[in-house]
């Protein structure tokens, strides 16, 4: 295979369809709409389901029917858009139900803007609606990572029976890079044991997430716990630069981690033993390296397009080990690597008069 030029939001949907996906339900909005217009043409091309919903509501519950029949289905949105989807979203968990949603990050709160952030962290990562439960949820750096992440979603979302978000900010929907396309899977018509069934002259197999006994939704309940322990211990995934002899570690994800990557260079450049650290799971977040990485750092620095929400899990992980300290811009606002670098120049500073 040979690299192209891709927009980030087409080399999504077009990993979606190389990877198997049989059905797509969405809603346009900024900054993901190309996603949804690669889909609508490739889609019927290739005889696929293909459904422009009235709203996000009505297409993530349009997901959750054609998950409970076995087929590989996605949707995909942006912030406000994920946010109408929270209700239909824990009802595909409450019925152990595996599909892929696409997050192109937009400014918030609100309507906002459609610049790109990173504010939507708490949102994929902690609630994804009510309920006891959490998504596995990859963070892509590139439109490589940004194909690659899409592709491994499906193969998690089937492994476990779990649902997968995708959250890329809006620099990654919207940025053209070379990168490679997966070869296309063919589609099997055989359908999982636990898929809805009901005609004539088969067993019924019901779908369903209500559970009106308090002692049964426990079990439910517990039977998830035990899941996401597992997936926990399986699927924490990072990425790493010049920590080995880093004193000052920098810890970003997506657009934010890559910009950091620049500033560390130069910081570098400058004598500072800086390394960088960058997350590719929000859930589950790689909590296990990066506390055997504080373990010989003097401090770290956490760079964000949003207030500080991956913040939380830093402190976290590092569990008091070190000073944790933040940079963060909001509301669309993408930080530039001088802006970084001076962050880190003064937090270098500051370690190096306390030791």
């Amino acid at each position: 295979m040979t690299k192209q030029m891709l927009k980030g939001n087409v080399a999504i949907a077009e990993a979606a369809i190389r990877a198997g996906v049989e059905a797509f339900f969405g809603y346009p909005i900024t900054p993901q709409t190309e996603l949804l217009e690669h889909m609508s043409a490739r889609m019927i091309e290739l005889g696929r389901v293909f459904l422009q919903a009235e709203s996000e509501v009505a297409s993530i519950n349009m997901v959750y029917g054609a998950a409970s029949t076995g087929t590989r289905v996605m949707t995909s949105s942006s912030s406000p858009g994920i946010s109408l989807m929270q209700e239909g979203l824990s009802y595909i968990a409450g019925s152990d139900l595996p599909c892929v949603v696409i997050d192109v990050m937009r400014g918030g709160p609100g309507l906002g803007n459609i610049q790109p952030s990173q504010a939507d962290y708490f949102q994929v990562t902690r609630s994804a609606g009510h309920g006891d439960y959490r998504p596995i949820v990859l963070a892509p750096a590139s439109v490589q990572e940004a194909i690659d992440f899409t592709v491994l979603a499906f193969d998690l979302a089937d492994h476990y029976r779990h649902l997968v978000i995708v959250a890329a900010d809006g620099q990654i929907g919207q940025m053209m890079e070379p990168a490679e396309l997966p070869p296309m899977r063919e589609i099997s018509d055989r359908r999982p044991v636990w898929a809805l069934t009901g005609a004539k002259g088969r067993k019924k197999n019901i779908v369903s997430s209500l559970y009106l006994n308090a002692d049964e939704l426990e079990k439910y309940n517990l039977h998830i716990q035990e899941r996401l322990a597992y997936i926990k211990h399986m699927e924490q995934r990072s990425t790493e630069y010049l920590t080995d002899d880093a004193e000052l570690l920098v810890i970003g994800y997506g657009t934010a981690g890559r910009i950091a990557l620049s500033a560390v260079d130069a910081a570098r450049e400058k004598g500072l033993k800086v390394g960088l650290f960058r997350p590719q799971t929000l859930y589950p977040f790689p909590e296990d390296r990066l506390s055997r990485l504080a373990d010989r750092m003097q401090a770290c620095l956490v760079v964000e397009m949003n207030a500080g929400q991956m913040l939380e899990d830093v402190r976290l992980a590092v569990g008091g080990q070190i000073p944790v300290e933040f940079y963060g811009r909001m509301g669309g606002v993408v930080p530039m690597p001088e802006e970084i670098l001076e962050a880190i120049e003064t937090h270098y500073a500051r370690v190096k008069a306390v030791l």
